[in-house]
């Protein structure tokens, strides 16, 4: 098991990396405050050294000298998580990716991409400007595209274009002891071996280091238009969104606020939108007169079921002000309470039982002594509660608990599971047994296997 190390064995290996690296391995106080941490309410971990690698080889040699030390490692991308997954809990090394930004390779003809880790999902986007291509896997925040794959990162787009888990076709990977893997190939489909891609993808940096990831690339669609409707009441809001699914409506994007959320963001992004249960929609397609169809059927069984005010948007600059007040939303949150620190919770439930794991939800919260935000991408039965809480107040932080306990325990019932996008990191690694079973003992068996001195990302994932 991975445990504090000596201060000798890390000042040695310090040493060492600092002879491989040069300024790029740095003990600094305020460059290990920075890694401490992500997005998230857990405790900040600060590593003993951070290392800043160019190349798979580098990541390798960091590798190689962790293992000879017996020393964690932690990888660490734009720091966006939610689930406290680079907080360096055990010290140790923190591998900063974000110096691992080349665009190796980009085919227009096969649709796919290659890239180095520490690429973020807009640097992606405006490389492939002009090609009539895009990558839709899109979390809100500018995260690394390894991170996303760490992670099984999903967003917005995931009811149309599927998360991170289909959009990628192979790895490279850096292994406990320093050693280099490639996973999978650029063919569309295989039936050779063990599928290690997605193996790695989702594992959070327990089992490798991912430092190079080949993508499935999209076209980009003829025409899009998007559209914003509230609702008399959150059930009216989940069932427009179960139809439109059940319909097989090939809806891109179906974002569901409640209304404290769209009180939040009226306040923040200067929107008017009525405070009342809202979604959000998105249509491609390959012709104006299909994304009208869509749209005029959608907007059908929203009016059905209580919706109003259904609104268009057919230009770039309205559509791009639309999902900009969707992604301020967590900003919006948090500037509800001055001084107010966010606790970003999610689950995923089959889509039938969406409505009442929501509706069901929202009543546990009633009274809550903090403000709580609803948003979710509705489409594929995912939702998230932001907690905006007093960081300082144990008996806040205890509600919290309690809530987010509540709704997890709810989602597992529904056939569901404990988090459908942020992932376990350290914050859901307690209802793993509940969801996963006898199934848990075989992630352990993968992890001993990859990681038996348990150095990658100690302390997460797995209990």
């Amino acid at each position: 098991m991975a445990t504090a190390s000596s201060s000798a064995v890390v000042e040695q290996a310090i040493r060492e990396l600092k002879a491989q690296l040069g300024s790029r391995a740095s003990d600094a106080h305020a460059v290990r405050e920075h890694h401490s941490h992500g997005e998230s309410y857990h405790t900040p971990a600060p590593p003993d050294v951070v290392c800043f690698p160019v190349s798979t080889g580098e990541v390798a040699a960091i590798a190689a000298i962790a293992a000879r030390h017996r020393l964690p490692l932690v990888p660490f991308g734009a720091g966006s998580s939610l689930e406290g997954h680079v907080n360096a809990i055990h010290g140790g090394i923190t591998i900063d990716l974000r110096e691992m930004k080349q665009i190796v390779r980009v085919s227009v003809d096969d649709l796919d991409a290659t890239v180095e880790a520490g690429v973020t999902r807009l640097q992606l986007h405006k490389a492939l400007r002009n090609t009539g291509l895009m990558f839709p896997v899109d979390p809100g925040a500018d995260a690394t595209l390894g991170g996303m794959a760490a992670t099984r990162a999903s967003g917005t787009t995931a009811v149309r274009y599927g998360t991170m888990r289909e959009n990628v076709l192979g790895l490279t990977v850096v292994l406990a002891d320093g050693s280099v893997i490639k996973t999978g190939t650029r063919a569309r489909k295989s039936s050779a071996g063990y599928d290690l891609t997605r193996l790695f993808v989702g594992s959070e940096g327990t089992l490798g280091i991912i430092t190079e990831i080949t993508l499935r690339l999209h076209p980009l669609p003829e025409a899009v238009s998007a559209a914003v409707c509230s609702f008399a009441s959150m059930e009216g809001a989940v069932e427009t969104v179960i139809a439109t699914i059940q319909l097989g409506i090939p809806v891109a994007r179906i974002e569901l606020i409640d209304e404290t959320q769209l009180d939040a963001v009226n306040r923040y992004s200067k929107t008017n939108y009525p405070v009342a249960p809202t979604l959000f929609f998105e249509f491609h397609s390959d012709s104006e007169r299909h994304v009208q169809d869509q749209a005029e059927t959608v907007q059908a069984l929203a009016a059905e079921r209580g919706g109003t005010g259904f609104t268009w948007a057919t230009r770039l600059e309205d559509r791009e002000k639309l999902w900009q007040a969707r992604h301020d939303a967590l900003y919006a949150a948090v500037a509800l309470r001055p001084g107010a620190r966010p606790w970003t919770t999610d689950v995923c439930v089959p889509i039938s039982r969406l409505a009442e794991c929501v509706v069901e939800t929202k009543k546990d919260n009633i009274g809550a002594p903090f403000p709580i935000c609803l948003v979710g991408h509705a489409g594929d039965g995912n939702f998230h509660l932001i907690y905006v809480l007093d960081p300082a107040s144990p008996s806040e932080l205890e509600e919290a608990r309690r809530l987010n306990e509540r709704m997890v325990m709810r989602a597992l019932a529904m056939g569901g599971t404990c988090t459908g996008e942020h992932g376990v990191g350290l914050g859901k690694m307690k209802f793993l047994e509940a969801e996963h079973g006898p199934a848990l003992d075989v992630m352990r068996a993968l992890k001993r296997a990859l990681d038996p001195d348990n150095r990658m990302n100690p302390g997460k994932m797995i209990p």
